[in-house]
């Protein structure tokens, strides 16, 4: 079981990968890509045009591995996957490729611009740090999911994490992973009081047939922060009557 200073580590790094140059609260667009090369910039005369950078940024052509940009002096340079989506660093803007309803858009972000933000937490409780039975699915799930600022997503879903509380039993389901890692998106009574109204993120560890859930952990997602993201939305096994006091609260 974690102690309270290792959640005051996990709040450190979360405050620290939010105001970092990749992070959300320098998002600045997020624009559709349309086929065939397209001129991105600033200016107005632009297909793609922008709210940062220069006036004229170069030629964008989407390619089966990611996008080129061609930079107004013929300087050709291909996005990069590394762990997440496709990035392509221009200072002072940092370009990415993300991809939904079958869409490919161009995120951009400034990355001179120095944020600052003050996260509130419900107070450590232990009795939130569950561990709960990891159990298999008789046959992997197809489910569409919805989404904060886009259409359904369709997930496979292969587990659940059944623990009980206060004499009831939850069972909850994990639409997503995070680097190896289960991630569900929860609702509960705190949800547009306390807490972000469209949910929370919770990342679980899996050892042999337990999970960790600690819910002191969760977390407002990305939409909490900038109407340019796009989120998952809890399933109904997700949602719970009563109040999870633990955890991150509106910001």
């Amino acid at each position: 079981m974690t102690s309270p200073q290792d959640w005051l580590d996990w709040r450190a790094a979360r405050h620290a990968a939010l105001v970092a140059p990749d992070g959300w609260l320098n998002l600045t667009d997020r624009v559709e890509i349309p086929p065939g090369p397209v001129r991105v910039g600033r200016g107005p005369d632009n297909d793609l045009v922008l709210s940062a950078g220069p006036a004229h940024l170069g030629m964008l052509q989407l390619t089966p591995d990611g996008a080129v940009l061609t930079t107004p002096d013929g300087v050709a340079q291909a996005f990069v996957a590394g762990q997440g989506n496709p990035q392509l660093t221009l200072p002072p803007l940092l370009l990415e490729l993300h991809k939904a309803d079958g869409t490919t858009a161009l995120r951009v972000r400034d990355i001179t611009r120095k944020p600052q933000i003050s996260l509130a937490y419900f107070d450590h409780d232990p009795s939130w740090n569950v561990a709960a039975d990891w159990v298999p699915l008789a046959s992997a799930e197809q489910r569409f999911i919805g989404q904060k600022g886009a259409g359904d997503e369709e997930v496979t879903i292969t587990h659940r994490a059944v623990f009980s509380r206060d004499g009831k039993t939850h069972a909850l389901l994990p639409t997503h992973w995070k680097s190896g890692r289960p991630m569900f998106v929860i609702r509960d009574a705190t949800s547009g009081k306390d807490t972000y109204a469209a949910g929370r993120f919770l990342i679980g560890d899996v050892t042999g047939d337990e999970i960790r859930l600690d819910f002191n952990r969760a977390h407002s997602p990305p939409c909490a922060f900038t109407d340019l993201a796009i989120c998952p939305l809890p399933p109904p096994e997700n949602r719970f009557a009563p109040s999870i006091r633990a955890g991150e609260m509106f910001p």
